[in-house]
């Protein structure tokens, strides 16, 4: 199957994805506001010192981050890179959990422990952001493995970056999740850069629906600025995983505005280059389109933009307000294997004639 593409209506301009119901589109674009909101939040957190760690944003990204959420059934599995807020949000995780995570506190989605790359929220079955570079793509499938296990109709969508598809990780996942028959849809994020590297330099192969065909698994291309665009796509290799029993492999051609983390200088690409893709800004485009169609008014996505602010501030309070872990907590969640390991989990060893 080779890449395909819708073909626009207009020359020169990419075409548009379906719009949903109103109530569907309203929707997607008051969460696409509260991730962009949110993340803006956060960046004058990092700077106030208030978030430790790195922290890395998706402004820009929004379209795909809830295009791919609202692709996928409450049952299915979904796994994201270190850059997963919007993913958390979109899934259903409350903005009080990921906020006080990235604070640390007792009260985020992985109790302080996690930090900005790894929200984790199990009752949505968001299975979290992952700090290394293509680390995430075999766990990926090892959650599609154990719903073709099962016999369900699970489907697991793993998002990875451009730059992680030059990972050994991409190259074995893909073959074994094709080999196999796994429900697993690959979301390739394609924002141009792999960290600060652009994909011309990082890739031989800068088509990247071609690099997972060489393994055996098929894909789509899609404008990761039109949200109902990549929503399509992502409905229609989520449908081929489930129904098939294949992995896909969807390309969603986006841009970050932010650079790689809030430490990034940036010196990579020019200003010029980025006020040109902020033209094409997939909240404000999403939102003319839904007054043109006649689905909301000014008024209404202005309200959205108060909430999604409101939604924000109260955020940051509970982040605030929330205790940090105690120290009676610090051996909590750790993996230990009994007499298996000689060790201790205290500032106390054990007694020399213990096993």
């Amino acid at each position: 199957m080779s890449p395909r593409e819708p073909e626009s209506a207009v020359p020169g301009r990419p075409a548009l994805g379906p719009l949903p119901d109103a109530e569907a589109a309203a929707e997607w674009l008051a969460t696409m506001m509260l991730v962009r909101r949110f993340e803006e939040r956060a960046g004058e957190s990092y700077t106030r010192a208030k978030v430790g760690g790195f922290l890395h944003l998706a402004i820009g990204e929004e379209a795909v981050v809830v295009g791919a959420a609202r692709a996928l059934k409450p049952t299915d599995w979904l796994i994201s890179t270190y850059r997963s807020h919007g993913h958390a949000l979109a899934r259903g995780t409350k903005p009080e959990a990921v906020m006080a995570e990235l604070y640390g506190k007792a009260t985020g989605s992985s109790g302080g422990r996690g930090g900005s790359m790894h929200i984790f929220d199990l009752e949505k079955r968001f299975m979290g952001g992952w700090g290394i570079v293509g680390g995430n793509v075999p766990i990926g499938a090892g959650f599609a493995l154990q719903s073709s296990y099962r016999g369900n109709d699970e489907v697991t969508l793993c998002v990875l970056g451009d730059g992680a598809t030059n990972q050994g990780t991409f190259a074995e996942t893909l073959n074994i999740a094709a080999l196999w028959g796994l429900p697993i849809v690959f979301l390739v994020v394609n924002n141009r850069f792999g960290m600060g590297t652009s994909i011309e330099r990082h890739s031989a192969v800068t088509d990247l629906v071609r690099k997972g065909a060489g393994l055996g698994v098929d894909g789509l291309r899609c404008d990761g600025m039109d949200i109902a665009a990549t929503q399509a796509a992502i409905c229609e290799a989520v449908e081929i995983a489930r129904s098939e029993q294949r992995p896909m492999l969807v390309e969603a051609m986006t841009y970050r505005f932010r650079g790689h983390s809030m430490a990034d200088p940036e010196k990579y690409r020019s200003k010029e280059q980025v006020d040109e893709w902020k033209l094409r800004d997939p909240i404000p485009a999403f939102g003319k389109r839904l007054i043109e169609e006649g689905v909301l008014d000014t008024a209404a996505i202005e309200a959205m933009d108060t909430a999604a602010l409101a939604a924000v501030d109260a955020a940051v309070k509970f982040a605030d307000e929330s205790p940090v872990p105690g120290p009676e907590t610090l051996q909590e969640g750790i993996y230990e294997l009994g007499g298996q390991v000689h060790g201790w989990l205290s500032a106390t060893p054990p007694p020399k004639d213990s096993p």
